[in-house]
């Protein structure tokens, strides 16, 4: 089952339910988004939907990676995938995919979206993309004792 533009709108209500003070910062992606134009395909410009995974072990540590692609420090997560049943299943997809990380060790925090951004991708010629958003819907996880194992070296240099 793919997920549906329907399905994002209404984590992202919730999200903004929650926090009312950034719906200006979202008004843009809310508007795309009434829209219907299919935002979970990678090939949806000017913007589409990526998930994060926010874990947290033992109460206190945080799991961060490394992204090759943009050289920085941030969560797990990145693009949906056509055989994404919803927007938690994706990101702990990620999750694991980038970090080796046993999905049965994961549990979901909260439902409803720990935080929700919208930045901009330079264009990448050599993937034929423009200019373009992500709309990063992240979602909080627990875990008492899983740890990184096999990264996934061509989206991550190093996880701790």
């Amino acid at each position: 089952m793919v997920i549906s533009d329907a399905a994002v709108s209404d984590a992202l209500a919730a999200y903004l339910e929650r926090h009312p003070d950034e719906a200006g910062m979202l008004a843009q992606p809310v508007q795309m988004l009434s829209r219907g134009q299919y935002f979970a395909s990678r090939q949806s410009f000017p913007m589409y939907v990526t998930v994060g995974a926010l874990l947290v072990r033992g109460g206190s540590e945080i799991l961060l990676i490394e992204h090759r692609a943009y050289g920085i420090i941030l969560q797990p997560g990145c693009h949906l995938e056509p055989a994404d049943t919803s927007l938690t299943d994706a990101a702990v997809r990620e999750l694991s995919e980038e970090t080796g990380l046993d999905p049965g060790a994961v549990f979901l925090a909260d439902p409803i979206p720990a935080y929700v951004e919208c930045g901009r991708v330079p264009a990448r010629p050599e993937k034929e993309e423009p200019d373009h958003y992500h709309l990063e819907i992240g979602f909080a996880f627990t875990t008492d004792h899983a740890d990184v194992s096999q990264i996934q070296e061509a989206e991550v240099t190093g996880a701790a």
